[in-house]
């Protein structure tokens, strides 16, 4: 039995906002270790059906194990993103659609994988092992002005600069190949000096995106979920930083607007009427429960935002 286990935010929250019922069918593009998949297969029993998938091959391997136990063969699983969906589902099949974005916990948790500064490891954060380009790979290769631009567009980094300037200094002399190298040369260049949040925070994060491409994804992603969607089903998108945040509040406000601009300025002027692709289930977003985030501390950052296709 794998042993990723990912604890799921805000199921309760998800169940209401996509009302899972028998004979419906639903899709997961960000499995974990199957939480949210399991919870929408228990509320669609006996009949409902479950496509789902994650790039990550622990997270795949495990949700596996923990449907088949329960659910016997009313699922589909397959590795890959999220953003690739429409590759294999069915247009218009889905009455909802989930994606829970961000990192896992046990990819945070585990120092090999790279994503942490709070454990020595290697210098990865591929959330697809297959994949070829690393965080190392983009540290000692990118210039001095896309790494400050990944810091700074990612991770909200003042000191991006700065920090990518010190890196292109020091990898002259000896390569970042450990998440510990990095960590100390971003604290020794932005010191910490009683902060809460450790000065490394907001470049890892950037790099992570960066890396995985979480943005393009999440663009496509959002895209394609709209059409894998029927007349009335539902998208649940939960992010866990501005950045995500941002984006999907911009795409469903687009999205559920009865016009369209050409260019990209909106000049009244120019505008198209057009019938809404999407409605606008939650006008703010959801967040986790007092109760749960003193459970599961990280928690406190998710936000939930609902649409409904028209």
């Amino acid at each position: 039995m794998t042993s990723f286990i990912h604890n799921p935010v805000m199921v309760e929250e998800v169940l209401a906002a996509l009302g899972p019922k028998p004979g419906g069918t639903y899709a997961d593009g960000t499995l974990g270790s199957g939480g949210h998949a399991a919870a929408l297969l228990r509320a669609s029993a006996p009949t409902g059906w479950l496509f789902g998938c994650d790039r990550d091959g622990d997270a795949l391997e495990a949700t596996r194990e923990r449907l088949a136990a329960e659910f016997m063969s009313r699922f589909e699983l397959r590795r890959g993103n999220f953003a690739e969906l429409t590759d294999w589902v069915p247009t218009g099949s889905c009455d909802s659609v989930l994606l829970d974005l961000g990192v896992s916990s046990p990819q945070l948790d585990r120092a090999e994988r790279g994503f942490s500064f709070q454990q020595d490891g290697p210098l990865d954060m591929r959330m697809d092992a297959r994949q070829v380009l690393t965080a190392a790979a983009l540290v000692n290769s990118a210039s001095v002005e896309e790494l400050a631009k990944i810091f700074r567009d990612n991770g909200d980094e003042t000191d991006a600069r700065r920090i990518a300037r010190a890196i292109e200094h020091d990898r002259r002399v000896q390569r970042f190949d450990t998440t510990r190298q990095l960590a100390e040369l971003i604290e020794r260049i932005a010191p910490r000096r009683g902060r809460k949040v450790h000065p490394a925070t907001r470049v890892f994060q950037a790099l992570r995106i960066a890396v995985n491409d979480e943005i393009g994804s999440l663009r496509r992603g959002l895209a394609g979920a709209v059409q894998l969607l029927k007349p009335g089903g539902r998208l649940a998108v939960i992010t866990f930083h501005s950045l995500e945040d941002r984006v999907v509040k911009e795409f469903g406000r687009e999205q559920a607007r009865d016009y369209v601009a050409p260019g990209e300025v909106d000049v009244p002027e120019l505008r198209q009427p057009r019938t809404p692709v999407l409605r606008l289930v939650t006008r703010k977003a959801i967040c986790a429960g007092d109760a749960e985030v003193a459970a599961n501390p990280r928690a406190r950052s998710a936000q939930l935002r609902v649409f409904e296709k028209a």
